[in-house]
């Protein structure tokens, strides 16, 4: 198997951490996809989105010479990043029920607000 960057591979996930996920791939290696590279939306709980042993899809990023292998499943998408684009993995695939859409737009909105409130309050502290 050819591992270079920008490769699409399919890997089953290993282990699920707080901070991404590792993911076997074909030859036998071991890559990891970090928080960011899962999905264009915010995830809060990397667990809602992907299960040990399931097999994802995945875009070689970077091979470092110590033999680390950074992975994306955002990127395997063509869909281009907008706002308002839906995520790239769904923790369901059929149609989302009346809560699950308001349990996603309730941690979409939180997210904002906090961004919000975090530039809110760098600029009042500039101006004293």
């Amino acid at each position: 198997m050819d591992l270079r960057v920008g490769a699409l591979l399919e890997g089953k996930v290993k282990t699920i951490a707080r901070f991404g996920a590792f993911v076997e791939l074909p030859d036998g290696s071991v890559g990891m996809v970090h928080v960011s590279e899962i999905s264009y939306s915010y995830v809060d709980d990397i667990h809602a989105l992907l299960k040990e042993g399931q097999t994802v899809k995945v875009k070689v990023l970077s091979l470092d010479e110590k033999g680390k292998i950074a992975l994306s499943i955002k990127r395997t998408h063509e869909q281009a990043r907008r706002p308002g684009s839906s995520p790239c993995i769904s923790p369901k695939a059929g149609p989302q029920s009346f809560e699950e859409k308001l349990k996603q737009f309730m941690s979409d909105s939180d997210s904002k607000i906090s961004g919000c409130r975090q530039y809110e309050h760098r600029t009042r502290s500039r101006k004293r």
